[in-house]
């Protein structure tokens, strides 16, 4: 692209399009890398900073590959344009005056730093009548391996919570 003539700096915007959109949370570094490589195009100019953006390159082509951020937010997007606007749970609700913790805003929240593991298992954040979505589908590559297993694990903590509220 660039001995055909593209200015570097498109291809930069590329680079980092292409580490946020095909390689995602599979591996992070790849919009860090793709950044400073931009950066340093941006710094030294050409032909040194052409350097970077080639090196950048290389790393994206070899990255775990994941759109999966991708798709989820553009199925969030999605939604949001044809669903109605949803009150925000009262639990979720600030309280700076007297009525509205009279009117139980933010009555039952639950601090996750407050919480075993830092997390509020069983705790809902969507409005009321709201399903969980699972937009976000992790890909079994990269990182997005270690960030599934995260996300099967708080979904037992939530299973688990949820066992403990039938019981009482």
């Amino acid at each position: 692209m660039l001995d055909g003539g593209a200015d570097p700096r498109y291809l930069a915007r590329r680079i980092i399009r292409m580490a946020w959109e095909d390689i995602g949370l599979a591996d992070p570094r790849a919009m860090q890398i793709a950044n400073d490589a931009a950066l340093t195009y941006d710094r030294l100019g050409s032909p040194e900073g052409e350097l970077a953006l080639g090196q950048a390159v290389i790393y994206l082509a070899v990255a775990a590959k994941s759109n999966a951020g991708y798709a989820a937010y553009n199925q969030a997007k999605a939604f949001i344009k044809q669903d109605k606007s949803r009150e925000v749970p009262v639990h979720l609700r600030n309280a700076p005056t007297k009525l509205m913790k009279e009117l139980g805003h933010g009555r039952e929240y639950r601090y996750a730093h407050d919480e075993p593991g830092a997390y509020a298992a069983g705790e809902t954040y969507l409005p009321e009548g709201m399903e969980e979505p699972g937009w976000y589908q992790p890909v079994p590559r990269g990182l997005e391996v270690r960030i599934g297993e995260k996300l099967t694990y708080l979904r037992t903590l939530d299973e688990q919570a949820d066992k403990k509220k039938d019981r009482v």
